[in-house]
């Protein structure tokens, strides 16, 4: 009986450290990009919706990221146009539907929001953020 609870005790230490993965957000910049959203390099001419999103280079993965979810949740300014850009409606969900091609001159900008995800999180004349963003 006492291997046994030994045994029992082991599994359920693993099964703790494993199924407690910590959320961690990724800082960065977004801009926004404009209608039309077909074709996307992921999906053609489907219709994904307007809550969509493109990868840069720092998250696009070869393709992989075609389909991944980010929470993303504006954080502040990136110029002094518009010192306080964020709309206090929290965070959006996109869908990464397309590739950005990631420019000489980036910054941490990893990903390019549709103009309606922009919209809801900021005032789109900033024309960009400081954003946080986690796959989820």
């Amino acid at each position: 009986m006492v291997k046994f609870s030994n045994l029992f005790s082991i599994v359920i230490a693993f099964m703790l450290c494993f199924s407690s993965r910590e959320a961690v957000a990724d800082e960065g910049t977004a801009t926004f990009y404009t209608p039309p959203y077909a074709p996307s390099s992921c999906n053609g001419y489907k219709d994904d919706g307007v809550m969509i999103a493109a990868a840069s280079d720092a998250i696009w993965d070869n393709r992989a990221a075609c389909g991944r979810k980010y929470k993303v949740t504006c954080v502040g300014a990136t110029n002094q146009g518009d010192p306080h850009p964020c709309r206090g409606n929290g965070d959006v969900v996109v869908k990464i539907v397309d590739y950005r091609p990631s420019l000489a001159d980036d910054r941490g900008g990893p990903i390019d929001l549709s103009q309606e995800a922009f919209a809801a999180l900021a005032n789109p004349d900033a024309g960009k953020i400081k954003i946080s963003f986690q796959q989820i």
